[in-house]
């Protein structure tokens, strides 16, 4: 059986050629060939609508990155608001879109989680007060650690088997309790009440969370998330009216 072709979504560096995975992404392709899966790159430099890139594939993962342009949400930006990219905000909220009205399983983390929501109609907190959720030395250093509270019930209780985890955290955004798009659930927060997992229950695999699964620090603690996921690409979606 051919494995389940995964696309994953990343920013582009001027410094590299497109074709060249940054070192910052890889960890997400380690992660999804572990679970039995076949990474497809995808980014803003592929010049093929979104249409066509969802064509073919079985998943989608959402990575991590910059700042999503909070003009996507109705908002002006916080000084502390960076590194927009205006070309993924779009491929990204585009493919969410299609994948969910597809049901393919869809796997958003860090700055995809955001990106969820925001698709979903959602607002983003463009600035957590204190910086406790950013990487050390500026956000370019080692991770934070907090707990995460997970929702008795939910699809990261199911696969994870407990109530409170240990994440990573860096992040300088944020989703809210009062901010969630509507059609998604809250399913984890931080102890601060900031919202750290996203589920479906509209979708077949859909599953957002604000830490990093794929890093090495934290890997082993939440394989569970990738398998599934990549268990759940390899069934084919229901037709419509089955």
């Amino acid at each position: 059986m051919d494995r389940p072709r995964i696309g994953i979504t990343r920013s582009i560096s001027p410094k590299r050629a497109v074709e060249d995975i940054p070192f910052t992404y890889q960890s997400y392709h380690a992660r999804v060939r572990e679970a039995g899966g076949e990474p497809v790159d995808l980014h803003p430099a592929i010049a093929v609508p979104p249409e066509r890139l969802i064509e073919g594939l079985d998943g989608l993962v959402i990575c991590g990155g910059p700042d999503i342009n909070p003009a996507r949400y109705g908002q002006t930006p916080h000084p502390e608001t960076t590194g927009i990219d205006d070309e993924r905000d779009a491929l990204e909220i585009a493919l969410i879109r299609l994948a969910m009205a597809r049901d393919l399983p869809l796997f958003a983390i860090c700055r995809g989680h955001q990106a969820l929501n925001v698709a979903c109609g959602g607002p983003l907190l463009q600035h957590i007060e204190g910086d406790g959720h950013r990487a050390l030395d500026g956000g370019t250093g080692a991770s934070r650690f907090h707990d995460v509270i997970i929702a008795e019930g939910s699809r990261l209780h199911r696969l994870l088997g407990v109530r409170r985890a240990r994440a990573n955290s860096r992040h300088h955004q944020a989703v809210t309790a009062d901010g969630v798009a509507a059609g998604l659930v809250p399913t984890a927060w931080s102890p601060d009440g900031l919202v750290e997992g996203l589920e479906s229950p509209s979708h077949r695999w859909l599953l957002g969370v604000q830490w990093h699964p794929e890093r090495d620090e934290v890997k082993d603690a939440f394989q569970a998330l990738f398998h599934d996921f990549v268990r759940a690409a390899a069934v084919q979606a229901p037709a419509a009216g089955d």
